[in-house]
């Protein structure tokens, strides 16, 4: 009897660190393991063409980055795509959760729908995108046409390439994010919004000071997780040049810190330098994710 108290003790203490154990594993192989070693890598001059050679030069690597045109150009291309792709995406995905948590016949396959987008191979959707915003048959250019405005070369101005390029985003991650939307949303208590109704509030009412408030964990969240993807975004980018060139257009108007990254890695071969990209765009993700977290609960807590 003693004995098997002491098994059950040790299977009620024991178990929940052993159901943890193969994530962490998971983790500090696939995910740990190469954050410290492109660290380590960082901080030597490693061409990838020498046999694994390389030579400790510290911060050498860091400082040629912060000198170099070059990154700041794609900085700058990252933040523009960013903003233009995760504000309207947002937004749009809100109001489109806000559709279907009404009762609207075929509501399951509405559902369903929005996240067709998201499910669609990358490449063939930027392929396809990268055909409507064609400069000489482009339906984009078509449907500017019908109102008088002239053909758009999209790839050719930085501006055009970018809102091409969130065009891409907003189309592949709005149904996504509007159904965690839609899951939050059925998860506030219907007695609010009846209770509002016997007040008089209208349904924008209702939307604004019931739904939105009770969804601020949730937009914290997608706020977050659409900043992390937007600042490492690079397939987007890639393909919509139409080549394999990592240079984001001929005169690098779209090329994004990933795609520099990738550029310096593996055409340049500068596997160093390469490596303080990644740890760069590491902190830079990391100063914007906390900076959005503390950002929108600030904005939660004024409005309480």
């Amino acid at each position: 009897m003693a004995l098997k108290a002491t098994l059950n003790r040790l299977d009620a203490k024991g178990s929940p660190y052993l159901y943890v154990v193969p994530f962490f594993l998971l983790f500090g192989i696939f995910g740990l393991y190469p954050l410290i070693y492109t660290g380590y890598v960082s901080f030597n001059d490693w061409n990838l063409l020498d046999g694994g050679e390389h030579q400790w030069v510290g911060l050498a690597n860091y400082r040629e980055m912060l000198q170099d045109a070059y990154f700041w150009n794609s900085l700058g291309n990252t933040l523009s795509i960013w903003v233009l792709s995760t504000v309207p995406q947002l937004l749009a995905a809100l109001w489109i959760a806000h559709l279907l948590n009404h009762k609207l016949r075929a509501r399951t396959s509405l559902r369903m729908g929005v996240l067709l987008p998201n499910i669609t191979s990358i490449v063939a959707v930027t392929i396809v995108f990268t055909q409507l915003f064609g400069r000489d048959f482009g339906m984009i250019n078509w449907l500017l046409g019908l109102v008088g405005v002239g053909p758009i070369d999209w790839q050719a101005d930085t501006w055009s390439s970018h809102l091409a390029i969130a065009t891409i985003v907003i189309w592949r991650w709005t149904g996504y994010n509007a159904l965690i939307y839609l899951a939050s949303m059925q998860a506030i208590p219907h007695d609010l919004y009846e209770a509002a109704e016997l007040d008089g509030a209208s349904s924008t009412q209702q939307f604004w000071r019931i739904t939105v408030p009770n969804l601020r964990p949730t937009i914290i969240f997608t706020t977050v997780i659409s900043t992390i993807g937007g600042l490492q975004i690079i397939a987007e980018p890639l393909l919509f040049a139409g080549t394999s060139t990592p240079t984001g257009g001929s005169d690098r108007q779209f090329q994004t810190i990933a795609l520099f990254m990738y550029e310096q890695g593996f055409r340049e071969f500068r596997f160093g330098y390469a490596s303080a990209i990644a740890w760069t765009l590491c902190l830079i993700i990391a100063v914007f994710a906390i900076a959005n977290f503390l950002l929108t609960r600030r904005i939660a807590n004024d409005e309480e």
